[in-house]
């Protein structure tokens, strides 16, 4: 189509046959194209190919070269060692000195020092003129004395910095200086020194193999070259390794240079790759053929899916909505349109606000998608609820189920969408809540009537006769009175009054025992007390308390002694006891809003319970819960356990009224003070058993 157009033919005018016949010749062209651009790739690569082959042999040989350096530096020194080993006199350590002096050039000269580091002997090479003769030996002194501190503090051979040494011929020549030290029995007794020349250990120490067709040199990390063997010959094209030397006390580059020039191009080379051409464009033919194929049964495939789509998705009683990641809608399907009342091209290529979003939330919903298309943040796989309108303005609720639009790439490309609509839902539940909510209005109502004539009926006698000594007891008394005041004499009448006032005592005691018998029939259990111990009530309440402290994200830590005795209590009412006073402390905190809130719940021994009830002698166990929050201000200090006062918006004003009343039943003492520096520390004793 791109060379129909180049030709100015406009591609509506050209027959189909005609049409084709341009397609082929632009596969034709393309092919062509592409075997020239492999055959100039494969010409290229084969001289990558034998330059990285030139350069990787380079490498090796430098490499094999540094060993044979390392390998024959220690074996040196390990006749140095030898040398010392034996102790010999001076004379006879002249003789052996010169022996190695004319077996390793790479040796000028070998000293012996004694531990000031003062000259004993030495012997220059017999194989070349004194190395030293022209300005001395103390020019040379500060590296040698740098080379056997290093030396004496590794307690090894250590060699100094290279450095020039110029002779009498006009010339010069590079030297290092290798110290080692001679240690007895933890005693330095003096020093070995040998002077190296640079170009030697070149010329010696390397095999001659890797010589023949290389050069090779030392330099330093600059560049700067510092010894030099091999005649090397400038090619077209030169190429360099360089690995690094690491001595103790010195670090030299050992560089290799190769006089070779740049691979030639070879004929048995270019009949290769005229074969992978031949064999390449019958190839391409082969799988353009099978392309072809393979196009029309996929063309075909992908037709049938999309019929089988789209009749899957028309028979979906369920909404579906495709989004960009710009927020346009993509896609809609007829079961979402036929729940909002707009057409397909009312609502695509729409972004925010959507028609279906009620004005009133319009700006809630505005706020919500672009958190979803600017962070990517996943949605609640089990869907969360709006409200829509449709197009007439009715509202109705739908459940929302999102999910990341992925393409075949693995890239996503926005958000699809499912849409419930759950009216007939909501309906249903606000129709069995309502029915919930009466049956259980009418519930508690049969309840209290219940209780309400239990009570009237049960207490209508008791109260009666209570009511009936009272006013006999008040008539003997006026009876009494009245004989008294016209006879003068007295009435004994204190029988008849003992009798009716045990008679009250009776029935009131009776009334007490009807008001017991329902307020038990209302609890449905009496649970009698039992000893704990104190580490079961607070591995009870743990669970709980940490549960609630992960949420508001309070730290929780509890310090009890080993060996506390078990206290006498009623369990679960001590336990809701410290669950209350712990959560009330976390909330006071949250209220807050502490960077580093903290809860400390506490048992300990106590002497005396301060305002306890018992023998004085009764020991007592002291169980504190105390935070870091705000405290207590001083209006609330005077209704704090007031039932019904409280200062949370959801609150009861029951919670510490209660706490109050089982710890006093208990024979104990609720009671809070501050806490230092901030917070509040509630604290109640409990009966040890």
């Amino acid at each position: 189509m791109k060379l129909v157009q180049a030709a100015g033919l406009a591609p509506a005018l050209l027959s189909p046959r005609r049409l084709s016949a341009y397609r082929r010749w632009s596969l034709w062209a393309l092919l062509i194209a592409l075997v020239a651009a492999l055959l100039v790739t494969l010409v290229w690569l084969a001289g990558r190919y034998e330059a990285s082959q030139v350069q990787s042999k380079l490498e090796r040989d430098t490499a094999d070269a540094l060993s044979d350096i390392r390998s024959a530096l220690t074996r040196n020194v390990q006749l140095l060692q030898a040398l010392q080993a034996a102790h010999p006199n001076r004379s006879a350590w002249n003789a052996e000195v010169a022996r190695l002096l004319r077996e390793h050039r790479e040796w000028v000269r070998i000293e012996w020092r004694n531990s000031e580091l003062e000259t004993v002997a030495f012997v220059d090479s017999p194989l070349r003129a004194p190395v030293f003769e022209r300005l001395g030996r103390a020019n040379a002194h500060a590296d040698v004395v740098l080379a056997c501190a290093n030396g004496r503090r590794v307690s090894g051979p250590a060699y100094s910095s290279s450095y020039f040494v110029p002779q009498l011929d006009g010339l010069g020549l590079e030297v290092m200086e290798l110290c080692l030290p001679q240690v007895t029995a933890g005693k330095l007794n003096g020093y070995l020194v040998a002077t190296y020349s640079l170009s030697e250990i070149l010329a010696g120490l390397v095999g001659p193999q890797l010589m023949r067709s290389q050069e090779i040199s030392f330099t330093e990390a600059d560049g700067t070259r510092l010894a030099l063997h091999g005649a090397a010959r400038r090619g077209t094209r030169v190429f360099t390794s360089q690995q690094l030397l690491d001595l103790p006390g010195n670090t030299m580059v050992l560089r290799m240079d190769s006089w070779r020039g740049a691979p030639d191009l070879f004929p048995n080379v270019l009949t290769a790759l005229v074969t992978a051409m031949s064999i390449a464009l019958v190839s391409v033919l082969v799988l353009l053929g099978k392309d072809m194929r393979r196009r029309l049964r996929a063309e075909q495939d992908l037709a049938d899916a999309l019929a089988f789509r789209k009749a899957m998705e028309d028979s979906l009683v369920t909404g579906l909505r495709a989004r960009d990641l710009q927020g346009r809608i993509t896609y809609v399907n007829p079961a979402f349109c036929q729940m909002v009342g707009f057409s397909p091209e009312e609502l695509l290529g729409n972004t925010a606000p959507a028609p279906y979003w009620p004005p009133e939330l319009a700006g809630e919903y505005q706020k919500r998608q672009e958190v979803r298309l600017t962070a990517g943040q996943a949605p609640p796989r089990e869907g969360y609820e709006s409200v829509f309108m449709r197009k007439d303005g009715s509202r109705f609720p739908v459940l929302i189920i999102e999910a990341p639009l992925i393409n075949h790439h693995g890239v996503q490309t926005g958000w699809m969408s499912a849409f419930l609509d759950i009216s007939e839902q909501r309906r249903v539940e606000e129709l069995s809540r309502a029915s919930q909510e009466r049956l259980q209005a009418t519930a508690r109502l049969a309840t209290i009537g219940e209780m309400a004539s239990l009570l009237s009926h049960e207490l209508n006698q008791p109260l009666a006769a209570i009511s009936s000594y009272a006013t006999g007891s008040i008539n003997l008394l006026k009876s009494q009175m009245a004989v008294h005041a016209t006879t003068g004499s007295e009435v004994d009448a204190a029988p008849d009054i003992v009798q009716a006032m045990r008679r009250i005592a009776e029935q009131a005691e009776r009334a007490g025992k009807v008001i017991k018998s329902v307020h038990d029939f209302v609890r449905r259990r009496d649970k009698e007390r039992e000893p704990v111990r104190p580490e079961a009530l607070l591995e009870a309440i743990m669970p709980l308390v940490s549960l609630q402290a992960r949420k508001l994200g309070v730290r929780v830590e509890t310090r009890l002694k080993h060996g506390l005795p078990a206290v006498v209590c009623d369990r679960t009412m001590v336990e809701q006891v410290l669950l209350n006073l712990a959560r009330n402390a976390m909330q006071a905190m949250d209220q807050a809003h502490l960077t580093a809130p903290s809860v400390l719940i506490e048992v300990r021994r106590a002497g005396g319970a301060p305002g306890a009830q018992g023998a004085p002698g009764k020991n007592w166990l002291e169980f504190s819960v105390a935070d870091v929050g705000p405290g207590i201000p001083e209006e609330v200090k005077q209704r704090l356990f007031t039932p019904f006062f409280t200062t949370k918006e959801e609150g009861m004003g029951l919670g510490l009224s209660l706490c109050r009343t089982v710890v006093e039943q208990h024979g104990g003492f609720l009671a809070y003070e501050p806490n230092r520096p901030q917070g509040t520390i509630f604290k109640f004793t409990l009966p040890v058993e």
